[in-house]
């Protein structure tokens, strides 16, 4: 359950963010932390569904807001199905491809049922809340849009933001020149409806944040704030969240839990520090812990480790943990018979497979030549002969051996691994 008493906890919330070193932007940082201290504030982030999943680039702004409920504020989560619609230049330096509504609509309602996992809609006293901007953007129609919303806005002003002054080079359309003004507008609209004082969202999101404030400011006033979150990098220069599968996806079908945990397992010793504070909720006694183990005792990995498992706990629960684990284990030992059929298709799916006629009994040699985990018979022999070779998690020195149809895993699978780490499924037709 989340914690209602916000005036003990707002008192270090501040704090312990920019402990985090979650804070990288804010307007007016004292009068804020005053609010946050006095009462519940309402606050917001956005979400575009530009795709069917979020990924864990999407994270750091959920916690964030996990972290203000926790703190007793009240969270909004901003489905963008209207502005999803239109897309957003910022951090971008070619023109987002468009959507059609049918496809946004269907990815806004994913992302919703994403989102409630991480934030508590049923608290008693500051439930979160979720909305679309398609409520109302869709209602809007040229000539309100450009009398009530966009007299606001100098196209000097509009010139100046990062985000568009970053396109200008290659060319921006007007749509997405625009997006600014309409995400102006949800903050405007969340403040006159919901009472919505506090923005938060990326470093690449602060021109439309502040883009906001000046709407709000121009269209009623009242105590509107901002703040921008750090964006995710990663030591080496490689990009925060991609695999080498591509992007690694809250949706457990898009990424197995196998690959989402070992994703963490695999980060840098120079990112693991950073990645404990801005991911979990460990405190900063543990985290000066974890540090001391990486900087004495690296080999071991013990901050990868709970990192790992924090973050897979959090978005797939323990049951994603634990099923993590024993695949983690089990393609460790090379004994995948203790997986269910799940977890076996979930730990290989992206490694290399055949799918072969079925039969009484299949050949070793010719499996390994099927799944190219050897070029040809002869190599496919020496891999044998050498003890190179496991079938289900079974060593094979006979290079004459031949599988049994009642042999395979889940009566459906045969699961080959050529020397430590190198696994190929087969599967029967």
């Amino acid at each position: 359950m989340m914690s209602t008493n916000h005036t003990n906890t707002s008192n270090a919330l501040l704090e312990d963010l920019e402990f985090r070193g979650l804070v990288h932007q804010t307007t007016h940082r004292d009068e804020l932390a005053a609010k946050l201290q006095k009462e519940s504030v309402t606050l917001y982030a956005g979400f575009d569904p530009t795709a069917d999943s979020l990924h864990i680039g999407h994270l750091l702004p959920i916690l964030v807001l996990r972290r203000f409920q926790q703190a007793g504020h009240k969270p909004i989560a901003l489905v963008g199905g209207g502005t999803g619609l239109i897309g957003d230049p910022s951090g971008r330096t070619t023109e987002r491809s468009l959507n059609s509504d049918e496809t946004v609509a269907l990815w806004t309602e994913r992302l919703k049922g994403q989102l409630a996992r991480f934030l508590d809609f049923n608290a008693a006293s500051n439930p979160a809340n979720l909305v679309s901007n398609y409520d109302w953007i869709k209602p809007l129609d040229i000539i309100s849009f450009l009398r009530d919303i966009g007299k606001n806005f100098t196209v000097n002003y509009m010139l100046a933001k990062d985000s568009v002054d970053s396109r200008l080079a290659n060319g921006i359309s007007f749509t997405e020149f625009s997006y600014m003004i309409l995400q102006a507008y949800d903050f405007q609209q969340l403040h006159v409806n919901h009472g919505c004082s506090l923005q938060i969202g990326g470093s690449d999101q602060w021109g439309n944040i502040t883009a906001g404030l000046d709407l709000i400011g121009k269209t009623g006033g009242g105590d509107a704030f901002g703040m921008t979150l750090p964006l995710v990098t990663k030591s080496d220069g490689k990009k925060f969240g991609k695999s080498e599968s591509g992007a690694v996806w809250l949706d457990r079908s898009k990424t197995s839990v196998y690959q989402f945990y070992q994703f963490w397992i695999n980060t840098d010793d120079a990112d693991v520090v950073k990645f404990l504070k801005y991911f979990t909720p460990l405190s900063k006694e543990q985290i000066a812990e974890l540090e001391t183990e990486v900087a004495e005792r690296p080999e071991k990995r013990a901050a990868q480790r709970e990192l790992a498992r924090e973050v897979t706990r959090l978005v797939h629960g323990d049951d994603g943990l634990e099923a993590a684990e024993r695949i983690t284990q089990a393609l460790f030992s090379g004994d995948i018979t203790q997986l269910n059929e799940a977890e076996l298709v979930e730990a290989l799916q992206d490694m290399p497979s055949a799918t072969i006629e079925d039969a009484e009994s299949s050949s070793l040699m010719d499996l390994l030549i099927a799944v190219q985990a050897a070029p040809s018979r002869r190599q496919a022999r020496t891999d044998i002969e050498s003890g190179a070779v496991l079938a289900n998690g079974s060593k094979v020195t006979d290079a004459n051996a031949t599988i049994a149809r009642e042999e395979r895993l889940h009566g459906k699978f045969i699961v080959l691994r050529r020397g430590k780490k190198n696994y190929y499924l087969v599967k029967f037709a």
